[in-house]
């Protein structure tokens, strides 16, 4: 079996995960753009700079249509999808106090009570 042979079936395998987004090659290069946006928040003038407007400031990282609709739903699933990377949705999401509690709460579809009981019970086993 050659290397293309292998990573395209690996690619299928993972493709087929339901409800999981892999982040891989493909992901990093969709979603660049995005994180190298989220990067820059470490900078608390950029935080500002982001609230202060959104739309100016996703357009000096050319965010594309999908990454910018995520963004405004607040979704942490659609941003993902978009390319995102938890480590750098994370900065952003801290800009509006969201902790990384919330947003898993929010990939779940459950309460973030009910997310920090689900990593409690996982803990115990």
């Amino acid at each position: 079996m050659t290397v293309a042979a292998t990573s395209s079936s690996l690619q299928d395998a993972y493709d087929r995960i339901p409800g999981t987004v892999v982040f891989d090659s493909r992901a990093a290069m969709k979603g660049y753009a995005l994180n190298k946006m989220c990067y820059s928040f470490n900078s608390r003038e950029n935080r500002e700079a982001y609230r202060l407007n959104e739309d100016a400031y996703c357009d000096a990282f050319e965010l594309n249509a999908q990454q910018r609709l995520a963004l405004k739903h607040r979704n942490i699933t659609e941003l993902i999808e978009a390319g995102g990377n938890m480590y750098y949705l994370a900065k952003w999401a801290g800009i509006f106090g969201m902790s990384v509690q919330q947003l898993g709460a929010q990939q779940r579809g459950i309460t973030e009570e009910a997310f920090k009981e689900m990593l409690l019970r996982a803990g115990d086993q």
